[in-house]
């Protein structure tokens, strides 16, 4: 609508209010007034609504619905294992740190958080090293649940979150392979634990970014934040705060349009 048809029509409504309901003219107005705002008005007027919108709930969806393709998967389940280490390296290592961050694959955002420290039970004393590397220190792990008991209330959060229905499609996402093909079945094994079939499939996210960016991160978490020009949350080697990162990295992927896969192979 031009400047000038647009007087027109305002010409014509204010001649012809007689004629019109007052309800009915008081909203033709209106929509003539946002025909003839600037761009750059009609573009704040634009963000007003979308906050509007976000305000009841519908924001993050649309953003979703209209910023990226969607995922082949309704959840990811980020996962950070930390474990006891020395130099030279202990054996068994004993997983002491277990979060999981559980990622709503439509919207990329945090949904649950999965978070438990473990107490370790042939090294029970963790090492100067490893407190170095991953912040963690005894009374973390001092007194905490064992891993079996921890794998039982990962079972009982994966069926809260209704992640054990079979119509629901998730998978794990690790930042490497080293997580769920090495450390937790080599430990489950020493301890003769059964592993799960949820564990058995995964996405290793060095594997997704090298896909999607065309170089491999061989520093991991810091060469994909790198890469990707993202601010790296906390500490590395906090198992919590890697996941942070992880989750960060698949956002920011998945809304340059990337859509990931499984990549480990099946057991």
């Amino acid at each position: 609508v031009s400047d000038a048809s647009g007087c027109s029509m305002i010409a014509l409504l204010h001649t012809g209010a007689a004629k019109f309901p007052q309800n009915l003219l008081s909203r033709a107005r209106q929509a003539v007034s946002l025909l003839l705002l600037p761009a750059g008005v009609f573009k704040g007027f634009s963000s007003i609504v979308s906050r509007k919108l976000a305000s009841h709930g519908f924001g993050a969806s649309m953003a979703a619905m209209s910023s990226f393709p969607p995922q082949r998967y309704h959840y990811f389940l980020v996962l950070d294992f930390e474990a006891t280490c020395d130099k030279p390296q202990i054996h068994p290592q004993e997983i002491i740190e277990f979060p999981i961050l559980k990622l709503n694959g439509r919207t990329m955002e945090i949904e649950s958080t999965f978070h438990m420290y473990v107490q370790p039970v042939v090294h029970p004393q963790l090492t100067p090293f490893c407190t170095e590397l991953t912040g963690i220190i005894q009374g973390m792990v001092d007194g905490q649940p064992s891993l079996q008991q921890v794998l039982e209330r990962v079972d009982e959060w994966m069926a809260k979150e209704g992640l054990l229905d079979p119509s629901v499609k998730s998978i794990f996402v690790t930042c490497g392979d080293w997580d769920l093909k090495v450390m937790l079945p080599g430990q489950c094994q020493y301890l003769g634990l059964p592993v799960a079939d949820y564990f058995k499939q995964w996405i290793n996210l060095k594997k997704a970014y090298s896909f999607a960016m065309g170089s491999w991160p061989k520093n991991g978490l810091l060469d994909m934040n790198k890469g990707l020009n993202l601010q790296h949350i906390g500490r590395p080697h906090s198992g919590i705060d890697d996941c942070k990162n992880i989750a960060n990295i698949m956002k920011t992927l998945a809304h340059r349009g990337f859509i990931f896969k499984q990549t480990s192979k099946p057991f």
